[in-house]
């Protein structure tokens, strides 16, 4: 079985590319946005601020370059390629330099409240989020409690990969409530030895496929990693498919349609895995069918109708 079918994403693949209008904002490293594999991908900047790799062998470019493939190289790539057709809103929070030492970046709380800020006043519908951050101090806690909170009020959904340091806790930002944790599986659907875990993964988050994972290098050949990063990115991905489907859903209903499971109440520290066709039937229930039409102006959010008339938007992708 391959990862994407640990979480019967082929068959929401199968459905849809996505839709240009359904706006990923990618809180990463910069991206290499010269790969052939993302040469037909709709990859947006942040006005100001350059999601471009400066060096593309930096561990930033590397990784931002690997979730951006995840997310919308091209299908057939070595890539999953989740949703080629939905938009990324590049916002880097890694510094673009070289160390060998740092196999996960990292970033400041205070750079992620503001990342997260400029992604919602840019209109993404949907956050990725795989850094690590510091210990915050109780200002900078409430910086990014205070970011999540405008997310959470504009109907932007934010998923975070939960860490790969293999222990019991949370952060700043998978303990905000709006947020969905993402904890690494193995292909074997077991939880990854070196995933974290906490409360806050248990009860409102969700297990991805995280070993194994191929996707886009800088240097054009691809590679295989393990990590929490790439099972958010999964979740993230299928998010912007589900909303690519069921473009007039609320963004509580898309969250919790991912979330569902047969155990209502939950009581453990591991969530379940992602169940890419239950969320599906359980749109399709609740939002009368998946349509393929562009959206009407009226079936966005009032959150989102402010973001697009504001001038931090960023540019629209023709397709």
């Amino acid at each position: 079985m391959g990862i994407l079918e640990l979480v019967s994403l082929p068959a929401l693949m199968a459905l849809s590319n996505g839709r240009r209008d359904v706006v990923v904002g990618l809180l990463d490293g910069p991206v290499a946005l010269a790969h052939p594999e993302l040469a037909g991908a709709c990859i947006q900047e942040i006005p100001g601020v350059s999601g471009r790799c400066a060096q593309t062998g930096s561990v930033g470019c590397r990784h931002g370059t690997f979730v951006a493939g995840m997310l919308v190289a091209r299908r057939g790539s070595s890539a999953p390629a989740i949703c080629p057709d939905c938009s990324v809103l590049v916002r880097p929070i890694f510094p673009d330099a070289v160390s060998e030492d740092v196999q996960v970046p990292s970033a400041t709380p205070e750079q992620v409240a503001v990342a997260i800020r400029e992604c919602v006043g840019a209109g993404a519908w949907v956050l990725n989020l795989s850094a690590a951050t510091g210990a915050p101090s109780t200002r900078t806690e409430q910086q990014l409690h205070e970011a999540l909170d405008d997310a959470a009020r504009l109907g932007v959904l934010v998923v975070a990969a939960a860490g790969n340091q293999g222990t019991l806790g949370s952060s700043a930002i998978t303990r905000h409530p709006w947020v969905i944790p993402v904890v690494g599986y193995g292909a074997d659907g077991r939880v990854m030895d070196a995933s974290n875990l906490g409360s806050s993964a248990g009860k409102r988050g969700l297990g991805a496929p995280g070993e194994g994972v191929t996707s886009l290098a800088p240097e054009g050949e691809p590679v295989t990693l393990a990590g929490t990063s790439f099972a958010a990115a999964i979740v993230t991905g299928a998010v912007a498919l589900l909303w690519s489907l069921f473009p007039r859903a609320p963004a509580v209903a898309v969250k919790n349609a991912v979330l569902s499971s047969p155990a209502r109440r939950r009581r453990s520290v591991v969530p379940p895995l992602l169940d890419t066709v239950g969320a599906y039937q359980l749109l399709s229930q609740t939002q009368g069918g998946h349509v393929h039409e562009r959206r009407a102006t009226e079936g966005t959010s009032p959150g989102r109708k402010a973001a697009a008339a504001s001038g931090a938007a960023a540019r629209v992708c023709q397709g």
